[in-house]
C-alpha cells in the first residue's frame, strides 16, 4: 500500500514572512519549585529539556518565535542565568539578553524590554511570551500571533486567550466581549483570578479563555498605559533604557508587581484590551502532574514501551523498570529506578536528591523546597 506523505506541521510557519516590525520579548525567570529536584535556582525549568526533544524550554520558545520575528528578540533573565542563556541561544547577541539585578516580577521585566525597544525601533510591535511554556500546533500559534500583531498595530494591548480544554482551577481567565470591527479579536471585559472548580466550569460554558500571560503591544502603548497607573514606574524604566549604567541603582526602587495587575486589568476596565483566540495546545508545565500529562503518563495506550508498561520516562528508559505501575519516572541521576505496584506515581532521581510523590499531590512539592531553605540546605534548592 502506498503511504501518503504527511505534511510537516512546521513548514507553514517557516514559509511565512516575518511580521512587520515584530520583536519577541521572552521573560526567563522563576525557580520552578514545583518541579524540584529537577528545577533549581541554578538550573530553573526554562533551562531544562522537559519534553525529551533535545531542546530546552527556552530554546523551544525562541525556535517557535524566530520565523515570526525574523530573529528579533530580547530575553530578560536574572544575572545568575545570563551566561547560561547566552550559551543556549548562540544566535542571540549579548545586548539582546538583559540581566535583572534582582527579581521584580513581570511588569519590571517586560516593561524594561519595552523601554529598550521603544528606543531601538520606534515602529516596533512586541510580543511577550514566557520562556518555560510548551506549545503544540505551531501553525495555529502563528495564526494567533499574526492576529494579535494586527490588533496591536491599531493601538490595542492584546492578549492571546487559550481555548480551555477543561475547567482548570490553576489558571486565571479572560472574559471576551464584543468583536472588534476589522480585527480577528474581541474586546476584553475583564481578567479574573484563579477560580473554584464550580466557577471555572461556568467560565468555560460562557466562553471565557485561559490567561496564559501572552501580550502583544506597541512598546510605547504599554509604557503609556503603565504611566497612567504609575507615572514614576514608567519614567524609571525609560530612564534605565536611556542610561543603561543606571540599572543597578534604579532597579531596586521599582515596584514588585505583575503586568496583569499593573497594566492589563486597569486597561481592560477602560476598554483598551483585546483578546485573540489561541486554538493551540498550551501547557505551562507548572508541576509534575502537568509534566506527566504533557508526556502522556497514566498508562494510556501508546504512552509506554514493553520495558516500562504504564510508566512514562523522561530520560534514559534503560534505567527504569516498572511492574504493575503507572506514572512518571525521571532517572536523571543515572541510577536504575524500579517501581512496583504504584499508581500515578512520580519518581525523580537527580543523584543528590530523590522525590517520590503522586501526581495528585504534585503541587505540594514546593513545600519541600521551602523546608530545605529554612533548614539551611541551599545547595539542594
Amino acid at each position: 500500500m502506498t503511504r501518503t506523505p504527511q505534511p510537516d506541521p512546521d513548514q507553514a510557519v517557516r514559509s511565512r514572512p516575518p511580521l512587520d516590525g515584530f520583536w519577541a520579548v521572552v521573560p526567563a525567570g522563576g525557580a520552578g519549585t514545583r518541579l524540584w529536584p529537577l528545577s533549581r535556582r541554578r538550573a530553573p525549568k526554562f533551562l531544562l529539556d522537559l519534553t525529551g526533544s533535545g531542546r530546552t524550554l527556552l530554546q523551544g520558545t525562541l525556535d517557535r518565535l524566530a520565523p515570526l520575528t525574523g530573529g528579533g528578540a530580547l530575553v530578560v533573565t536574572g544575572e545568575a542565568h545570563r551566561d547560561a542563556v547566552l550559551d543556549q541561544l548562540d544566535g542571540l547577541a549579548p545586548d539582546d539578553v538583559v540581566a535583572e539585578p534582582s527579581a521584580r516580577d513581570s511588569m519590571a521585566a517586560i516593561g524594561l524590554a519595552a523601554a529598550l525597544l521603544e528606543r531601538r525601533d520606534p515602529d516596533a510591535v512586541m510580543g511577550s511570551f514566557a520562556a518555560d511554556h510548551v506549545i503544540t500546533d505551531e501553525d495555529a500559534f502563528a495564526d494567533a500571533v499574526g492576529a494579535a500583531h494586527a490588533a496591536a498595530r491599531d493601538g490595542w494591548l492584546v492578549t492571546i486567550g487559550i481555548e480551555p480544554t477543561h475547567p482548570a482551577t490553576g489558571f486565571g481567565y479572560v472574559r471576551p466581549g464584543d468583536e472588534l470591527p476589522g480585527l480577528a479579536a474581541r474586546r476584553v471585559v475583564e481578567f479574573v483570578e484563579k477560580p473554584s472548580a464550580d466557577v471555572a466550569a461556568g467560565y468555560v460554558d460562557r466562553g471565557y479563555r485561559w490567561n496564559a500571560g501572552m501580550f502583544v503591544v506597541r512598546p510605547t502603548v504599554l509604557l503609556d498605559l503603565l504611566a497612567e497607573q504609575d507615572a514614576a514606574f514608567a519614567a524609571a524604566l525609560r530612564a534605565i533604557a536611556a542610561e543603561p549604567a543606571s540599572l543597578a541603582e534604579v532597579w531596586p526602587t521599582l515596584p514588585r508587581i505583575a503586568i496583569d495587575h499593573a497594566v492589563a486589568e486597569p486597561a481592560a476596565a477602560a476598554g483598551r484590551v483585546a483578546v485573540v483566540p489561541g486554538r493551540f495546545g498550551w501547557d505551562d508545565v507548572g508541576d509534575f502532574a502537568s509534566l506527566g500529562e504533557l508526556l502522556g503518563a497514566g498508562g494510556r495506550p501508546g504512552t509506554a514501551d514493553a520495558e516500562t508498561p504504564g510508566v512514562v520516562v523522561l530520560g534514559d528508559r534503560s534505567l527504569v523498570r516498572s511492574v504493575g505501575s503507572t506514572g512518571l519516572v525521571v532517572p536523571a541521576g543515572g541510577r536504575t529506578v524500579a517501581v512496583v505496584g504504584l499508581e500515578d506515581v512520580v519518581v525523580v532521581d537527580t543523584g543528590d536528591a530523590v522525590l517520590v510523590t503522586t501526581r495528585a499531590r504534585a503541587q505540594e512539592v514546593k513545600s519541600v523546597v521551602a523546608a530545605l531553605q529554612e533548614d539551611g540546605h541551599d545547595e539542594l534548592t
